[in-house]
């Protein structure tokens, strides 16, 4: 199976290409995953790199599996092509250690089925790989991570995901949305005059909602939760009292955005401009 091997760096290599304009993408549409933040996994040494290929635009879904840590990012820009920037973190005892276990970690990338692999971690060494992956707007994806978040901007299709033990950003989407987390918020925010598309259908289960809609903007909005509090921070014109499930149609109605929560609060806002 094909691996990320065409461009290999470390931060600071990755750094010194971007300056030099390596990389040349819109304004908002810039790489942002980086190996700044002190990651250890709880052992002594550690050790982090960044990888990037670049792949051929598919007809299917585009599938990105996190694994067992790590998070995924799925950002849409104007290339028929797809970017995938995969950041290599290892914890061990020592650095040498740490960094023969990066040299371990196997990037799979065969017909944009995205997904890492490598040796089990023991006592004492710990491994993780988390993705930023830049995708045509019009793109069908198909994400999964555990114990990791996943963020979805920009994108317009068929849309799965599943997390497990980790938060939900969803901004600007358009098309079939369907996704859950178990342990996780959920962010929402909508975009344009209303929703393109079959419609969204998100819920957590332990985790808050929040969702951001644009003013004048048209949809069937479904939200609730089972335990917790329900803040509306817009007008809206509903029959009967609101307790802890809301169904109301923004502006003249639509396509339904659902988001719901089991055991966490949910708040909706108009959206900054």
């Amino acid at each position: 199976m094909p691996r990320l091997q065409p461009h290999y760096s470390t931060l600071l290599c990755a750094a010194v290409l971007f300056a030099a304009g390596s990389l040349s993408v819109a304004q908002g549409q810039q790489p942002s995953m980086t190996c700044d933040d002190d990651w250890k996994g709880g052992r002594k040494a550690s050790h982090c790199e960044i990888k990037e290929v670049t792949l051929p635009a598919v007809k299917g879904a585009i599938s990105v599996n996190g694994g067992q840590s790590g998070g995924v990012a799925v950002k849409g820009w104007e290339k028929e092509e797809i970017l995938v920037r995969a950041k290599i973190q290892t914890g061990a005892a020592t650095d040498a250690e740490a960094r023969e276990l990066a040299s371990q970690i196997r990037l799979e990338t065969e017909g944009a089925q995205i997904r890492a692999d490598g040796p089990a971690s023991g006592q004492g060494s710990y491994w993780a790989v988390s993705f930023e992956v830049f995708v045509p707007r019009r793109s069908d994806l198909a994400l999964q991570t555990h114990n990791g978040g996943i963020s979805i901007a920009d994108v317009a299709g068929q849309i799965k995901f599943e997390a497990l033990n980790g938060g939900v950003s969803l901004k600007r989407l358009g098309g079939s949305v369907r996704g859950q987390t178990t342990n996780g918020r959920v962010s929402v925010e909508l975009s344009g005059e209303r929703w393109e598309g079959e419609g969204l259908d998100v819920k957590t289960t332990n985790g808050g909602v929040r969702i951001a809609v644009p003013e004048n903007y048209s949809a069937r909005l479904e939200t609730g939760t089972s335990n917790g509090g329900l803040s509306i921070g817009l007008p809206l014109t509903v029959q009967g009292r609101i307790g802890k499930q809301l169904a109301v149609d923004l502006g003249s109605g639509g396509a339904v955005v659902r988001v719901t929560t089991i055991n966490g609060g949910v708040s909706i806002k108009r959206k900054e401009v």
